[in-house]
Formats: structure tokens, sequence, C-alpha cells
């Protein structure tokens, strides 16, 4: 049997806010371009933009066994939803002038195949070799011997970080909080 990435199970394990995501608000981005799902290489720091940068662990494949445990692990579950919830939100985003960025370990292949499946609009960034991750010191955890970030979300306007949302659960909600936050500041 094949699991459901679409929907969430009822008893998922509510992550806690462990104070590593402490250090961003206030920090700007660094200069380092990353593969997009889109095909090419996108550097944060040159968004003029504000921009939403909602960093996830990874997406499901149909088929695919999720890692050993992976309900278990609080806040691991719901990248799909997630994604999707952006996805269906993108026109409330622009309508803020708001661009929205997807980030992950996964390799640029598994973002392209996560995208044209689930017809994600939006940049998904591969940040398979951690560069973002290590230059913001990302939370993350490690499974099935993947190194993985914990979810977050990030404000970033003027290339500094604003707001931090984190952790965020239930992932599905994230893109409707993260709308009425924007909509709050103006």
């Amino acid at each position: 049997m094949s699991a459901d990435y679409t929907n969430l199970p009822a008893d998922l394990p509510a992550p806690q806010d462990d104070g590593t995501a402490d250090h961003l608000a206030g920090m700007r981005l660094p200069a380092i371009a990353l593969p997009s799902s889109q095909g090419e290489e996108v550097d944060l720091a040159k968004l003029e933009d504000r921009v939403v940068v909602y960093v996830y662990p990874r997406t499901g494949t149909p088929g695919e066994p999720l890692p050993p445990g992976w309900n278990d692990i609080p806040g691991a579950r719901g990248c799909t939803p997630q994604a999707c919830a952006y996805r269906d939100a993108l026109a409330e985003f622009k309508a803020l002038d708001v661009s929205v960025v997807g980030i992950s370990t996964q390799t640029p292949g598994e973002q392209r195949e996560f995208a044209v499946r689930e017809h994600i609009p939006f940049p998904l960034l591969s940040d398979a070799d951690r560069l973002l991750g290590n230059a913001l010191r990302l939370p993350a955890f490690v499974v099935d011997g993947m190194t993985l970030y914990k979810r977050l979300t990030l404000i970033v306007e003027a290339l500094a970080i604003v707001k931090v949302f984190y952790p965020v659960f239930p992932p599905d909600r994230n893109a409707a909080e993260v709308l009425a936050w924007l909509r709050d500041v103006g």
C-alpha cells in the first residue's frame, strides 16, 4: 500500500521550539546560487522582492516508502500539503508583491519531479550540498542516513530575514499563517 502524501494523519506529533532558529531573525541572506526546479540557478541574495522562503525536510514520492519512523518525527510529515497550500495561495502572495520559494536538501531532479507532479509554479531550490543551510545554520535532523532541514519559514525583505516561523505546525496551514502575518504588517 502506498502512502497518501496529500493528507496529514490526525495523530502527528507537534514539534517544539528548541531554540535552533532563534539566531535567524536579522540575518542577511548569503550570496549562494542554488539549482531550481525551473531549470535555472537562483541566488536568494539577488532577489529584490519581499520573499517567503519555506524550508522543508523532503517530499514523499508515490510508490516509495517513507523513511523509517517518519510519522513519529515531530514536524517531518507534511511537505506535500505545505507546498500545495503555497501553490493554491500563490495569487494572494502575488497580490501582496511577495515571491515564494521552497528549499530542501533534495536533489534538483527530485525537486523538478515534485514540482511537475504537484504543479508547483514557483521555484523549489535544491540545497543538496547544504551550502545555504550551513551558512545560515538552519536547524536539521538526521533520518535514514539523510541530513534534512527542520521545517521553518522565513520572510525576507531587502535581503534580511525579518520574520521566522518556527516550528511550523501543522504544515498545511503555514501559507495561511504567513499570509495573515503579511497582511497585518502591511
